[in-house]
C-alpha cells in the first residue's frame, strides 16, 4: 500500500478539511540526489510518484498529534465499526465553532493497492455514518464503486464491485424491519469484509490495517512487542544491530523466564509488583562488555533492561521491530514525537534510512520539533509540513512547497526559526515569572 493523500476535517482542533499529501510536487531540489532517493517512483500504470517521508512541524498544542489521531480514528472505525457499536464515540469534532457543532466529521484516503488507485472515505457523527464512498481507477478513469447516503446506497458499480451488489441482494431478501446486517453506525465496506465474497473489501481494509501507527511514549504494548520479537532470529539480529548502530553500547538483549524470587536487587518496585510468585514471567536483560584495568574485555555484565537502560535506549529498542516490519514489508509507518528522547544525529540517521535507495516501498510520516532535519540536503520542500493554529483555535496544515519564492539554497531551519513559515510559538516574557520582591 502507498498513501497518496489523507484528508480529514471537523476533527479535534481541525475545523476545515485538511490534506496531508504524499505525492511528489514538480520541483527540483538543490541536492538533486534527494529528488531520486527520497521518492518512490510510479510504475506500470501509476501516474504519480510518492514521497518516502513527511516531516510535520509546529508549536506545542498546534495540532500535530491530532493528525496522528486522525489516522488512528480512521483505522479503528474501519476495522471495528461492525462489531463495536460505540466506536463512533471516538470521533471528537471541532468544538470552538457554532458552524461545525452539528456537522459531521470527514475522513478520506487516496491510496494505491496492487497498481490500482482507490479513494475511500466517510462522514460521520458520534452516532451514525452519514455518508460513505469508494472510488476506483482500474483503468484511465476514476469510477464510483459505491456511494452511500445515510442508510441508502445511491450508486453501485455491479461490474467492478460485484460484492456490493451481492450484499444489497441479501439485504433486499431480508424482509425484517430491523436489519442487523447493515447498521447506521457501521461502514458498508467493513460490513462487506465480514462476508466470504467480500474479497476486495477485506483486502482494502487489510491494507489500511497495514499502517503502523506509534503514538505516545513508553507504551507497554510496544515494549512487549519488541520483547516478543527477540524470539525471531532475524528480528533479534535487526534489533541488536539497530542498538549497536545507535551507539548504545549494548551487546545483546535476551528475554528470560524468571519468578519474583529470582529478580535482581536493582529491579524497579513497580516491575517487582507485576510478578506473580507462583508464575514465571519474561524479564528483558541487556548485556554489556566488562573491561579490566588494561581496558581489555573478556567478560560481560547483565542488567535489567527496564530498570538500567535509559528512556532513549528503551525507545530505540521499542521502535526497532516496527521499523524492521515497515521496511521489510513496505508498510507505512506513522510516528508521533519522533525525535523525543533521541539525539538529533540518531533521528537524522533513521530518517536517512527511510530516504535511502534500499527503501523502495515504505513511507514514514512523523511529527517533530527537531529543526536539524530542516535541511535542503536531507528533505525536499514537499516533504516538510507545518501546523499552525489561527486566533479562533483552528489548526491548519500546509506544506513548505506552497511558499513561493523559496530558493533551493535557502536555509529552511534558519527561516523557520525566524518565523518565515509560521508554525512557531509566540512566547511571552518568561523573566516576569521571577518574583524578586516580597509579596508582603
Amino acid at each position: 500500500m502507498k498513501i497518496q493523500e489523507f484528508s480529514f476535517g471537523n476533527f479535534k482542533s481541525f475545523k476545515d478539511i485538511q490534506t496531508l499529501n504524499l505525492s511528489t510536487a514538480k520541483i527540483k531540489s538543490k541536492n538533486q540526489e534527494i529528488d531520486i532517493k527520497n521518492v518512490i517512483a510510479g510504475r506500470n500504470n501509476e501516474d504519480v510518484s510518492f514521497l518516502k517521508s513527511k516531516a510535520i512541524y509546529g508549536a506545542n498544542a498546534s495540532g500535530k498529534s491530532n493528525i496522528i489521531k486522525a489516522f488512528v480514528t480512521f483505522i479503528r472505525i474501519v476495522k471495528t465499526s461492525v462489531k463495536d457499536e460505540k466506536i463512533l464515540h471516538l470521533v471528537d469534532s471541532f468544538r470552538l465553532s457554532t458552524e461545525t457543532e452539528n456537522q459531521p466529521s470527514f475522513f478520506q484516503i487516496i491510496f494505491w493497492y496492487k497498481n490500482t488507485k482507490y479513494r475511500y472515505g466517510f462522514e460521520l457523527d458520534d452516532e451514525n455514518i452519514t455518508a460513505e464512498w469508494l472510488y476506483g481507477k482500474p483503468k484511465d478513469r476514476e469510477l464510483p464503486f459505491f456511494i452511500r447516503d445515510n442508510q441508502e446506497i445511491i450508486e453501485l458499480d455491479k461490474t467492478n464491485y460485484s460484492e456490493g451488489d451481492k450484499l444489497m441482494t441479501l439485504l433486499k431478501d431480508d424482509e425484517s424491519d430491523d436489519n442487523e446486517i447493515f447498521r447506521s453506525n457501521s461502514l458498508f465496506l467493513s460490513t462487506l469484509a465480514t462476508f466470504g465474497f467480500g474479497k476486495l473489501s477485506k483486502q482494502l481494509i487489510d491494507s489500511f490495517s497495514s499502517m503502523i501507527i506509534i503514538s505516545g511514549l513508553g507504551h507497554q504494548g510496544m515494549y512487549k512487542f519488541a520483547g516478543d520479537a527477540l524470539s525471531d532470529d532475524k528480528k533479534k539480529k535487526y534489533i541488536i544491530d539497530f542498538l549497536k548502530y545507535g551507539d548504545i553500547g549494548i551487546e545483546d538483549v535476551k528475554a528470560i523466564e524468571i519468578s519474583s524470587d529470582d529478580l535482581p536487587d536493582d529491579i524497579d518496585d513497580d516491575i517487582r509488583k507485576d510478578f506473580d510468585n507462583k508464575k514465571k514471567r519474561k524479564l528483558l536483560v541487556s548485556t554489556r562488555k566488562k573491561y579490566d584495568k588494561n581496558l581489555i574485555s573478556n567478560d560481560t555484565e547483565s542488567f535489567s533492561f527496564g530498570t538500567h537502560e535509559s528512556e532513549g535506549t528503551q525507545k530505540l529498542f521499542e521502535l526497532s521491530p516496527f521499523i524492521f516490519e515497515a521496511l521489510k514489508n513496505k508498510r507505512p509507518i506513522i510516528i508521533d514525537e519522533f525525535d523525543a528522547r533521541f539525539h538529533p544525529l540518531l533521528t537524522k540517521k533513521i530518517l536517512q534510512l527511510f530516504n535511502s535507495d534500499e527503501n523502495n516501498g515504505s513511507q514514514l510520516i512523523f511529527t517533530t520539533h527537531d529543526t536539524n532535519l530542516l535541511s535542503s540536503d536531507l528533505l525536499r520542500r514537499d516533504q516538510i509540513e507545518f501546523v499552525e493554529k489561527d486566533k479562533y483555535g483552528a489548526s491548519h496544515l500546509y506544506s513548505l512547497v506552497q511558499f513561493k519564492g523559496i530558493r533551493n539554497t535557502a536555509s529552511f531551519e534558519k527561516d523557520y526559526i525566524q518565523g518565515k513559515y509560521g508554525a512557531i510559538p509566540f512566547l511571552g516574557d518568561f523573566s516576569k515569572l521571577i518574583n524578586t520582591e516580597d509579596d508582603a
